[in-house]
């Protein structure tokens, strides 16, 4: 029986273990939005769009937005507004649909615990604060 499937590079970069020496080779980049796009038109409520309005700014400015990833944001977005459509109208969202909410807000690092798992596109590896003595010259 074989063993659990490879690790998405785009996981283990969200994750934080991506290392360079086991990157393959051709991995792609895509580029990151530099402006706040405009809401989809198919999103499907006004909290959907006010959703889009308050956490595009947001992932733009953090170089966390990419083309890729706009219909993962349009769909959190109608996500989210159908859940606020449900709680407005007296309802419960099934167990289902918040997770994946979660999962999907979870995915562009807007949790305080997914925060320090994601990390800006461009951004060079994290220095290490023990290496080379804090940066302080050793005693001969």
């Amino acid at each position: 029986m074989p063993g659990p499937g490879k690790k998405p590079a785009a996981l283990k970069v969200i994750a934080g273990t991506q290392r360079k020496d086991r990157e393959p080779d051709g991995a792609v980049e895509l580029p990151t939005i530099t402006e706040v796009p405009p809401p989809p038109d198919w999103l499907p409520n006004g909290h959907a769009i006010k959703e889009w309005q308050r956490l595009a700014p947001i992932l733009v400015a953090n170089k966390l937005l990419t083309e890729g990833g706009l219909s993962a944001l349009g769909q959190l977005c109608a996500l989210h507004g159908k859940v606020v459509q449900l709680y407005a109208a007296g309802e419960a969202p099934v167990a289902s649909m918040v997770g994946q909410l979660r999962n999907l807000i979870n995915d562009f690092g807007l949790t305080p615990v997914a925060q320090g798992k994601v990390k800006p596109i461009g951004e060079g590896p994290a220095k290490n604060a023990f290496s080379n003595n804090g940066g302080r010259k050793r005693a001969s």
